[in-house]
């Protein structure tokens, strides 16, 4: 089966309780998820927004309120996810796209704002460089990406220790260590992170030129580029 499909999924499983999960499996998630608004400019007010792997839209949630009359589109693999957002969005002008992101047209200078949180994981080192260029390519002029994820190489010697923590922090909050299993078998199968010091050197590649990392707690973090 082909790899978005496979995502798209377990996804579909997973957003029955997406938000509350999100929250009891990642830590600091909702000071990334504030952070796409908490960092962007005073000045800043894009008309058209694109959300790269929406999930159940809780970063669409956050931007709404703060430009309600922008142009959303929102893109995932996952069907469910979609409906999840059609659902919550429908007073709003959001555009839809049920397709992984290698699938996806980057239009050309089409967009003010391009978000991804906890997503471009899935991609591996080609496909995130490939994509950190059609984001760039897509941003008009002083556009803005915004970024949040896991940044740290599997390889990384501090991974053991992130995974212990990580570990903790989940099982903590869902003690009968299914939650954490489930993480793990899907991390292995499918995340592929990457440090964020390598992250921002193919953000420089692909031609932004105003790279910030607003918030950063050990290796979950949010990025912001500017073209």
């Amino acid at each position: 089966m082909e790899k978005g499909k496979n995502i798209a999924l377990e996804f579909n499983e997973f957003s029955k309780n997406y938000t509350k999960d999100m929250i009891g499996c990642v830590p600091h998630y909702l000071q990334l998820v504030s952070s796409f608004v908490k960092h962007l400019p005073d000045n800043f007010k894009p008309i058209s927004i694109l959300d790269l792997g929406c999930g159940n839209g809780n970063i669409t949630a956050q931007l709404i309120p703060y430009f309600p009359n922008a142009t959303f589109t929102l893109v995932d693999a996952s069907p469910e996810m979609i409906d999840l957002c059609r659902n919550q969005f429908k007073d709003y002008d959001i555009n839809y796209s049920n397709k992984y992101f290698k699938d996806f047209l980057f239009n050309p200078e089409s967009y003010d704002l391009i978000v991804a949180g906890f997503s471009l994981h899935h991609c591996d080192n080609t496909e995130k460089q490939s994509i950190f260029k059609d984001i760039n390519s897509s941003l008009k002029k002083g556009g803005i990406f915004s970024y949040s994820d896991l940044m740290i190489t599997k390889s990384n010697p501090d991974h053991p220790m992130l995974l212990e923590q990580w570990n903790k922090f989940v099982n903590n909050n869902f003690p009968d260590g299914e939650k954490w299993a489930w993480i793990m078998e899907h991390y292995e199968a499918f995340d592929k992170p990457i440090d964020y010091l390598v992250q921002i050197e193919w953000l420089k590649n692909a031609g932004f030129t105003n790279i910030q990392i607003p918030f950063k707690k050990e290796y979950w973090v949010y990025l912001q580029a500017v073209k």
